[in-house]
């Protein structure tokens, strides 16, 4: 085993963690820590743009812009977060363009932006162009253009390291601690992939930006990588997870594979039909069309398929068509999107629509924070060191539902308040002392899956989750059929004790990290059904048939999600009276539901038409 100690330790080499490495390096000794070799993480598959209200086509504003973040949240986006996205993005993009970054241009040399769903003028008047981009392959040359800044500043990263482990002062998955009392995170422990050596870094503060968990469903956009580590690690410490009911399902997936094909086609001129030819989203959208925001297209598109005008010989799917477009701007605007469709459907673009249905794309949930990025214990302390940004943070600037190009945004924005506010804490900080056995639980994990005699295989019972959280979880949900996920999760949980893996070696053993993934999605797919059946309305992202409406009366609050020993109490902070009263039991421990007030600051909720 080694050990290493650094001011800060930043989990993950995204966009998030390495805008929080820039930020960080230049003031700490800062090390990055990734599964992946950095620019493989999942934000250069980010392809339609990154907004921000320049103006440079059109006439726009950052108020403007915050207005469509919360409405299109469905008025459970904490306001003060939102606000702070939109006025930070001008300079995040500029930060970005200084950096290298090359942006498509307008012909007077500007930043070209095009539209994007939900991004209206003057409080939905009309789509504006507010996404800067780069071709459709916007996050890749985020990622580069990231990387080789890095590179210029010689941050330090251990490559194709799995984190396994985040070290506390108080495990708070065991202890009952009192409101405002301290918890301190010190340290993150690590499996070397290429040796199989276990490594653990000491650290005065630590970032999570470990990004999603699209996995836990089988028709995903996500790459197989993302099993949501850092949301299952905090919450097996006893951290809760926030408003992990609502998921994100990108209408435009191809069909059958979940490949994702951007909304920068929509943006483009794009248009959805069904199998009578028809532009159904004038029907469900009147004002703004295919470019509402994608909780309301990807529902459409389910409608459609359910009330028989799909398309196919099963019809089971919607058709983009991109035919009225002249193929030359095709070619400048949307080159890999289009090739994908050539590659995995054989469908050419120019002369025939292609066959998309709703995917699995992005958690609007995840490990609680403020703004400055600190990591939330409870709905109001914060673990002293612990920070978290991205995808598996929540500073709810996404509420129910995330408007495209936010997430690039949000990844700079808070990627960098992160960064910077980790820094100035360490410089302040001391080192905590480790426990002597920092790393045994760990270690015995790892013997435990290594050593078990041939069992359940791990694809199985990952198959079968998926299956279940595909055709249980997905667009539309009931009780019952939220119910059938949570038995089929908890079955797949009894199987996953038994399973084994083939490979026993130590280097390049990613047989065994897959089991230890599958452990995660597990977690991670549990706590979103159980916090979607506490959820007796529909906002965003979560749609409940036995409860089409929204509930702004009950259900105005973001939800907590905590595991707790069955033996514990039932409260979980100091805020009783805004709990939901839903524990769940599950024998050897519970999943207890708190909640936290959205912060509201200048737009009172209304309905949402578009």
């Amino acid at each position: 085993m080694q050990t290493h100690q650094y001011d800060v330790v930043i989990v993950g080499a995204g966009g998030a963690g390495m805008r929080a490495a820039l930020e960080a390096s230049g003031e700490v000794r800062t090390a990055v820590i990734t599964k992946l070799y950095p620019t493989r993480s999942h934000t250069g598959a980010a392809q339609g743009g990154m907004c921000a209200a320049l103006a440079n086509v059109e006439e726009d504003n950052w108020e403007w812009h915050t207005f469509d973040t919360v409405k299109g949240g469905d008025y459970l986006v904490d306001q003060d977060a939102a606000e702070i996205m939109a006025k930070e993005a001008i300079d995040a993009i500029i930060d970005l363009e200084h950096m290298g970054l090359p942006f498509n241009r307008t012909p007077e040399g500007r930043i070209d932006q095009r539209r994007f769903g939900g991004h209206t003028r003057n409080h939905g008047e009309a789509a504006v162009r507010r996404s800067c981009y780069a071709a459709d392959r916007t996050g890749h040359m985020i990622l580069q253009t990231l990387y080789q800044n890095c590179v210029k500043q010689d941050v330090e990263f251990f490559n194709e390291f799995y984190v396994l482990d985040l070290i506390t002062d108080h495990d708070l998955s065991t202890e009952d601690m009192a409101d405002g009392a301290e918890v301190n995170a010190t340290g993150v422990v690590a499996y070397d992939l290429a040796t199989g050596e276990i490594h653990v870094f000491q650290a005065k503060a630590i970032i999570f930006a470990t990004g999603g968990a699209g996995k836990i469903f089988k028709t995903t956009s996500n790459a197989h990588t993302l099993t949501g580590d850092g949301m299952a690690l905090a919450l097996r410490r006893g951290f809760p997870l926030e408003d992990m009911e609502f998921f994100q399902f990108h209408p435009t997936g191809l069909a059958g594979l979940g490949i994702l094909l951007s909304e920068a086609a929509r943006g483009e001129g794009g248009i959805l039909r069904n199998s009578d030819g028809e532009r159904f989203m004038e029907r469900y959208a009147p004002t703004i069309k295919d470019l509402a925001p994608r909780d309301i297209v990807a529902r459409s598109m389910a409608n459609e398929v359910r009330e028989g005008r799909g398309c196919g010989p099963n019809k089971d799917y919607v058709l983009l068509d991109l035919t009225h477009l002249e193929p030359s701007h095709i070619d400048a605007k949307l080159p890999d999107i289009t090739e994908f469709a050539r590659t995995y459907l054989g469908i050419e673009p120019y002369t025939d629509p292609i066959p998309v249905y709703p995917t699995a794309h992005y958690a609007m949930g995840g490990i609680p924070t403020n703004v400055e990025g600190e990591v939330l214990r409870d709905s109001h302390n914060v673990v002293k060191g612990l920070f978290a940004a991205g995808e598996v943070a929540c500073v709810s600037v996404h509420g129910s539902n995330r408007l495209g190009t936010n997430s690039l945004l949000d990844i700079n924005v808070f990627g960098k308040r992160a960064g910077r506010s980790a820094a100035a804490y360490s410089k302040t900080a001391s080192f905590h002392d480790l426990p002597a056995d920092a790393a045994d639980r760990t270690i015995a994990q790892l013997d435990e899956m290594r050593d078990r005699p041939e069992g359940e295989r791990v694809a199985e019972v990952r198959k079968a989750l998926q299956e279940t959280m595909d055709a249980n979880a997905q667009v539309f949900r009931t009780k019952e059929s939220l119910d059938q996920a949570l038995a089929d999760i908890r079955e797949l949980q009894a199987r996953y004790k038994n399973v084994s893996v083939q490979d026993k070696g130590q280097m390049f053993n990613t047989d065994l990290l897959e089991a230890l993934e599958l452990g995660f999605l597990l977690d991670l797919a549990e706590i979103t059904v159980v916090a979607a059946i506490n959820r007796k309305e529909s906002r965003g992202g979560h749609y409940r048939e036995d409860f089409p409406d929204r509930d702004d009366t009950n259900y105005m609050l973001h939800t907590m999600t905590y595991r707790r020993p069955a033996t514990a109490g039932d409260t979980v902070d100091g805020t009783v009276e805004n709990y939901f009263d839903h524990v769940e039991e599950f024998g050897d421990y519970k999943i207890v539901l708190g909640s936290k007030s959205v912060t509201q600051t200048r737009y009172e909720p209304m309905e949402r038409k578009y």
